[in-house]
């Protein structure tokens, strides 16, 4: 299995490892967001350069890309109206069930949350043995071609749901995916939908609140 590639974004898919996944829905963020970010993406990239040939610099903790994701979920958490959906609580549903159907299978799932125009999920990918190992993008092709043509359905319409490119990190130890499983289920809460997170009807945690 290739364990790195690239498109827009870099993808490292390690076998048997835990991941952290957003993917959204097409168009849900406008143009010039898009290229916002892709500037800023650029010109930290190159930062982060500098300072991996600087030796003063060099061991400084890297959180380039824990930023440049913030920063696209907060953009993402801002469109309420732009291609939401996942409001819709018959689709949102439809993608929950679809994720608890494959908990066991292709991967063991630890905490997703469905929001208006994207979803978080964290799972490992499934350990029965090399023979059935997946990488990330295979395990999730499936299930956005399934669950698109479920929400379309739902909602009478046709066309793309689903943005092509999703985003995937390797969680590398328990203190990060503590942190990241809390991210997943406070996110509801950042963008205003509740007060608190045990409200939000489309999340779950494996391990309790």
């Amino acid at each position: 299995m290739k364990e790195f590639y690239r498109r827009h974004l870099p993808h490292y898919q390690p076998q048997y490892a835990t991941f952290f996944i957003t993917f959204r829905l097409v168009n849900s963020l406008p143009r010039h967001i898009i290229e916002q970010l892709k500037d800023e993406y650029s010109t930290q990239k190159e930062l982060r350069r500098l300072k991996r040939t600087n030796p003063k610099t060099n061991n400084v903790p890297d959180t380039f890309y824990k930023h440049y994701f913030a920063a696209f979920d907060e953009f993402l958490d801002k469109q309420k109206e732009r291609n939401c959906w996942l409001k819709d609580k018959s689709v949102a549903q439809a993608v929950v069930n679809a994720i608890h159907y494959r908990d066991g299978k292709e991967y063991d799932l630890i905490c997703y949350t469905v929001m208006p125009n994207h979803v978080h999920m964290v799972f490992t990918a499934d350990r029965s043995g090399p023979s059935t190992c997946k990488s990330v993008t295979k395990i999730l092709q499936p299930l956005k071609s399934y669950t698109a043509i479920k929400a379309n359905d739902l909602l009478h319409r046709t066309g793309t749901f689903w943005q092509g490119e999703s985003f995937d990190h390797v969680v590398k130890d328990e203190k990060e995916l503590e942190r990241i499983t809390s991210y997943v289920l406070n996110n509801p809460v950042r963008a205003g939908l509740v007060k608190n997170a045990k409200e939000w009807k489309f999340s779950y945690c494996k391990y309790g609140w």
